[in-house]
């Protein structure tokens, strides 16, 4: 089962860093949810650290005994590789709030030692199973040639969701052999098969790696593309469009100046 929230991260989680917890701090605690668009989001708050929280969302069909009807208190499940979240509380106006508590699927460490990557930490194991990641996405990815081989490996996959689909995606669009820290940055900086096409749409072509990250982290976007160059900057570069982000110079500045000093010189 999988979990969405963007158009490329399809499981949003917000990390909470803890120190080592007294034993049960970190598997149960207060909910709330929000039911949207057949998903419930849901933050997950641990008993001893309330202003902490895991947020993720998941399909409401990913639930067992889930009712979100107004005034439902039935509980409910979600199962994952990991262990099992089981949910109690009361459902008003498609918003939810109760207590969760986590049960760890020991068969689960087991099966990630199986494949060589060592015992989670108790809370570690709670943010894998939010996450919906384990022996399942390793095998899957491995047959992709990506081997995941630490907890820390485990947990960037789920957290940015990092699926032998989306390595496959980026190898069609010509970024095949990536690491797998390179397909992380990718989901991270949002580099998706759309967005490379895009960008060759408007004649932005063959980037190396390194250049298209730079490119979705200072904002070149295709329409800032467009724009820039209707306003005579016809011939820059990558890195050039690169550079005016980085200095701030958009449409609104470049008409600012022409204003005062006549049209821009083309670079």
């Amino acid at each position: 089962m999988t979990s969405r929230l963007s158009p490329w991260l399809t499981v949003f989680v917000v990390l909470f860093a803890l120190p080592v917890l007294a034993a049960g701090a970190w598997d149960s605690g207060a909910w709330v949810g929000t039911v949207r668009e057949q998903e419930l989001h849901l933050s997950l708050h641990p008993k001893d650290r309330p202003e902490s929280q895991h947020g993720f969302s998941t399909p409401l069909t990913a639930f067992q005994g889930l009712s979100t009807k107004e005034a439902s208190s039935a509980p409910f499940k979600l199962v994952r590789e990991a262990g099992t979240f089981a949910f109690e509380g009361r459902f008003t106006a498609q918003q939810g709030t109760g207590t969760w508590r986590f049960t760890p699927d020991a068969a689960y460490v087991k099966a990630l030692a199986d494949l060589g990557i060592p015992a989670p930490e108790a809370h570690e194991q709670l943010t894998l199973a939010v996450v919906g990641v384990g022996p399942a996405r390793v095998k899957a990815l491995a047959a992709a040639g990506h081997r995941v081989g630490t907890v820390e490996d485990l947990l960037q996959v789920g957290i940015f969701n990092v699926t032998p689909e989306y390595v496959r995606a980026l190898a069609a669009a010509g970024y095949p052999k990536l690491s797998l820290e390179e397909l992380i940055q990718c989901r991270i900086h949002g580099v998706t098969p759309e967005r490379i096409q895009a960008l060759a749409a408007v004649g932005i072509k063959g980037l190396a790696l390194d250049s298209l990250l730079s490119m979705s982290i200072h904002g070149v976007t295709p329409d800032f593309i467009r724009e820039m160059r209707g306003l005579g900057y016809t011939n820059a570069t990558a890195e050039d469009l690169m550079q005016l982000r980085i200095h701030g110079i958009d449409s609104v500045f470049v008409r600012s100046l022409s204003k005062d000093a006549g049209t821009p010189r083309k670079p």
